[in-house]
């Protein structure tokens, strides 16, 4: 069984996923500490339903963006954790987090890498890009995280149809239940299998 953490800034809808997969014996871990930039996350409100941990680590209480990342592993290895989740985080980490933890660091990606991502492409700023290109598919990312935004070795995608009536919202909605929600329990169900394998840029699914 592994230990996982999670960095969360919002609503935690992903991180939700991941708790029920668990709690349905999809998924061989336990989530140890679930931690957010923002004391009033629904997410905390979430872990606390399921007894997990909430921490708030605060930006603004460290002097500059290395010594916040600095902080996080602290707490991350005083966790022992195996695997960290980026569940709707929204800062910018230093390098040496990402160094710290290599091919330990999960990210879901709300379209299909390397469409519609890196600075910017965040929320529905992501679907809003989408329908203005007028893409008749998009989809989700789960992807290990390396030093630049959403550009780590890809480990699962998932396609979504975009239909002529869609609002940015409403295809929000639909890449969540159709993608995010399914793909991202799943990549964390093969890490925990020791499954997966970064050969390069390139994840590896191996076989039991």
């Amino acid at each position: 069984m592994i230990k996982i953490g999670a960095l969360v800034s919002g609503g935690g809808t992903n991180l939700q996923a991941i708790i029920d997969n668990i709690n349905e014996g999809k998924i061989d871990g336990k989530i140890v500490t679930v931690v957010s930039n923002k004391a009033n996350a629904y997410a905390l409100e979430r872990a606390a339903k399921y007894n997990i941990e909430g921490t708030v680590i605060k930006v603004k209480d460290y002097p500059d963006r290395k010594a916040y990342s600095q902080a996080l592993i602290d707490h991350f290895k005083e966790k022992q954790v195996d695997l960290i989740l980026l569940a709707g985080f929204m800062v910018i980490l230093d390098p040496v987090f990402t160094e710290t933890f290599p091919n330990m660091i999960m990210n879901i990606h709300p379209a299909l890498i390397p469409s519609f991502c890196g600075e910017g492409f965040y929320g529905l700023h992501v679907h809003e890009a989408a329908l203005e290109k007028g893409v008749k598919v998009t989809g989700a990312t789960v992807h290990f995280v390396d030093g630049k935004a959403d550009n780590g070795p890809i480990i699962l995608q998932k396609a979504v149809e975009v239909r002529d009536n869609d609002t940015p919202e409403i295809l929000q909605k639909r890449v969540m239940e159709e993608a995010e929600w399914k793909i991202f329990p799943e990549a964390v169900s093969l890490f925990a299998q020791g499954r997966l394998k970064v050969e390069g840029t390139k994840v590896i699914r191996l076989t039991l």
